[in-house]
């Protein structure tokens, strides 16, 4: 028996109904959604970390998580892991015809890959006739919908010709936020703040940039910072507060050359 039957047999005994766990015997895909993002959020962030002994567990929390929603679906009569593995190694090869087929050439262009692999997906999937856009967008984070809903409209041909006419529209509806604020009306507030985040969705786009993973680099800037901002301040024996502010901007823009 090899380890991913062994983890596969883990998971069917988690579930059994007679000897299993209580808490994992109740669990649906719907209930342990949440804690699968979580186990991604901190895959991710053992890559960002560079911590590959730590990227390691997180990985095997992550294949625990696919095992779990593969046993479900199998106990309701749907599919199985192999069925999930199946389907997967099919879909790799169907898309990369550039290194699966008899003629292959895999002396391609990212511009063509990704024209390829967009067509084909596109013939997979067709979008569904009650809306312009797919239902593989629904379950994401707004963040990254909203990327997927633009890349769906630039497929049917609504896009800004260039990033520069995206940068006009950014500083427009900074013009808006602003106006919406001093109204201090709050849903406006909120509707103008939400079309600011979706331009600036659509910037990352056409940079080529993925606005997770940037947002996400910034994060870890912005820990680094405050840390040492939270030290300085300690090392001093000042305490953090609203009226101390002119003193940790001071050591924030000192810690920029010190820690990025």
């Amino acid at each position: 028996m090899n380890n991913i039957d062994n983890l596969i047999g883990v998971m069917k005994a988690l579930r059994d109904p007679e000897s299993g766990c209580p808490w994992d015997i109740k669990q649906t895909s719907a209930s342990i959604a949440s804690y699968t993002l979580e186990e991604t959020h901190e895959t991710l962030d053992a890559i960002e970390r560079g911590d590959m002994d730590n990227l390691k567990e997180e990985l095997g929390d992550l294949l625990f998580h696919i095992v779990f929603h593969a046993r479900i679906a199998e106990e309701n009569n749907m599919f199985n892991f192999n069925d999930v593995v199946e389907g997967i190694v099919s879909k790799m090869k169907r898309r990369h015809p550039h290194v699966f087929e008899a003629d292959r050439s895999n002396q391609i262009s990212d511009d063509a890959l990704d024209e390829q692999w967009q067509s084909l997906k596109n013939d997979e999937k067709p979008s569904s006739p009650e809306s312009a856009f797919g239902a593989k967008s629904a379950s994401l984070s707004a963040i990254n919908r909203a990327t997927v809903l633009q890349s769906e409209a630039a497929e049917l041909g609504f896009d800004w010709p260039s990033i520069v006419n995206v940068v006009d529209k950014l500083e427009e509806e900074m013009h808006e936020l602003k106006h919406a604020i001093e109204a201090g009306n709050p849903d406006e507030i909120s509707a103008e703040l939400g079309d600011l985040l979706f331009v600036c969705m659509n910037i990352a786009r056409h940079a080529k940039v993925g606005a997770e993973m940037a947002l996400r680099s910034t994060n870890r800037k912005f820990i680094r910072r405050f840390d040492y901002v939270s030290g300085q301040m300690k090392s001093a024996g000042i305490d953090m507060n609203q009226q101390q502010l002119e003193r940790m901007e001071y050591f924030w823009q000192e810690s920029k050359p010190i820690v990025g």
